[in-house]
């Protein structure tokens, strides 16, 4: 009888884990107050749009009072051509990337020149090459870090844009993955179209930029904050939702008045089923961190899930403090979740135009 004992056992692999080594936040230099914007919206558009005073209030209802813009109050004064607003996009949105970066960079303890990858989330400008190749120099990455540029994304990318991040350091143990992005909201500002959602795009958003910073390898080495497989859910039928007019002066802002009835009617079927692909359910999140996309659909989203009203606080500080700054928002949110302390089971959710609802699952240790 052949005899078995005295053969090796097979070696046990180790499940590659991805971390999240380090969170960033940049902000641009000029700060605008809710009732400064008010007064700015009211005497530009005022005597063009007709039906601006009663869409007025919607600036006290909005749940942001103040927000953070690239370029100082009077260049909003003027209309612009699209090749203005290109430039405008050139020269300010290097710098938000730069200044996330190296923030995540050092929150991580990780040198640029150990950043294997690079994840580039934009969609509101236009730059070729893209960002992170006009960062390159300052930053100072290898020259042969591999690029990974993402546009059209919109208030879904920072959500879909690290789920892609955790998505490639999981296929080589070992790698560090940078993911940026990067959003100049104000810069669409129109005051030649004169439509409703270019007011409210007024009443909400404001520019910013976010960044983390991805590490994989065995489970034995994984961080206090480990990230599952991201998912995303399209709604068939609902391209204008949400997302952009293209026209000879720029981008227009396509932002439907549905948006918050929708989300109430459906969101919480899709976070179901991409809680269900992760082999997950809702009750064993023990926190949904959602990107604010204004007042109406934090509470929408609350509605839907069942949360006590005001049970989004992070969300809604952020949407406060800093406005709706597009796809890196709920980065800003998940990072004054993580620093309140808290832990267990977290679902990062955003929306974006499709209409699509993205989900990254995180399991946070006690700290």
């Amino acid at each position: 009888m052949l005899q078995l004992t005295n053969l090796p056992m097979p070696a046990v692999v180790d499940k590659t884990v991805v971390s999240l080594a380090g969170l960033g936040t940049a902000l641009p230099p000029h700060q605008l107050s809710q009732s400064m914007a008010k007064t700015y919206a009211k005497a530009l558009l005022g005597p063009r749009y007709t039906h601006f005073d009663r869409l007025a209030p919607a600036f006290e209802n909005a749940g942001v009072d103040t927000r953070y813009l690239v370029q100082p109050v009077s260049w909003y004064e003027r209309d612009h051509s699209w090749s203005e607003r290109g430039s405008a996009y050139l020269e300010t949105a290097p710098g938000l990337f730069i200044h996330a970066a190296r923030s995540a960079l050092a929150d991580a303890g990780v040198a640029a020149e150990d950043v294997d990858v690079i994840v580039t989330v934009s969609s509101t400008g236009i730059a070729t090459p893209s960002l992170e190749a006009q960062a390159f120099k300052a930053m100072g990455f290898r020259n042969d870090v591999q690029r990974v540029p993402v546009f059209g994304l919109g208030c879904a990318g920072g959500v879909s844009g690290l789920s892609l991040a955790a998505r490639l350091a999981s296929t080589r143990p070992g790698q560090t993955v940078l993911m940026v992005a990067v959003e100049t909201c104000s810069l669409s500002f129109r005051t030649d179209r004169l439509q409703k959602a270019d007011i409210i795009a007024t009443v909400l958003f404001g520019d910013g930029a976010a960044a983390a910073v991805l590490q994989s390898g065995p489970a034995v080495t994984a961080g206090r904050v480990t990230l599952g497989e991201g998912q995303e859910y399209l709604w068939p039928d609902t391209l204008a939702i949400m997302g952009w007019d293209v026209d000879d002066n720029g981008l227009g802002v396509v932002f439907d008045r549905s948006i918050p009835g929708f989300v109430e009617s459906h969101f919480r079927e899709a976070v179901e089923a991409m809680l269900d692909r992760a082999d997950l359910t809702l009750g064993d999140v023990d926190r949904l961190v959602c990107h604010p996309g204004g007042a109406k659909v934090l509470e929408a989203i609350e509605a839907t899930m069942g949360l006590a009203p005001g049970s989004l606080d992070a969300e809604r500080d952020t949407l406060r403090a800093q406005g709706n700054m597009s796809a890196p928002t709920a980065l800003f949110v998940l990072d004054k979740v993580l620093k309140s302390g808290q832990s267990g089971q977290l679902a990062l959710c955003a929306l974006g135009p499709g209409f699509t609802a993205s989900m990254l699952p995180l399991t946070v240790a006690p700290s």
